[in-house]
């Protein structure tokens, strides 16, 4: 599964427990009539790849969804959902690379030897 928005937040990495288990949270806005912002976890070494992006930065972000089943002390079963990031793609697009520059109008100079007399074989 894939969401697109703009990125709101992207917490710090955070260390949980004693066996070294990392996540970091990313918030991300989706842009529809109602947007959503939704909580997106990247764990272990994904939580790499969020370093090179930035708030405001509209992104593509692959995910899967986990659930869990609890049961209390009391006997009583919870159930909690979580989304997970897996990947994570830049929507910007580069203009200036995609787009060869234009060179300025002084740099066309117009025909000097054209001549009157020359046949105009255009068909129309």
């Amino acid at each position: 599964m894939e969401v697109q928005g703009k990125i709101k937040l992207i917490g710090e990495t955070q260390t949980v427990g004693s066996n070294g288990f990392r996540k970091r949270e990313l918030v991300v806005t989706t842009e529809e009539q109602y947007p959503q912002h939704l909580s997106i976890d990247f764990v272990q070494d994904k939580t790499d790849l969020l370093n090179n992006f930035q708030v405001g930065q509209p992104v593509k972000v692959g995910i899967n969804l986990r659930g869990r089943e609890w049961i209390s002390p009391q006997g009583e079963t919870k159930h909690f959902n979580s989304i997970q990031g897996w990947r994570i793609d830049s929507l910007q697009q580069n203009v200036a690379a995609a787009v060869p520059p234009v060179p300025p109008m002084e740099a066309f100079e117009p025909a000097k030897d054209l001549k009157a007399e020359e046949p105009d074989d255009l068909p129309f």
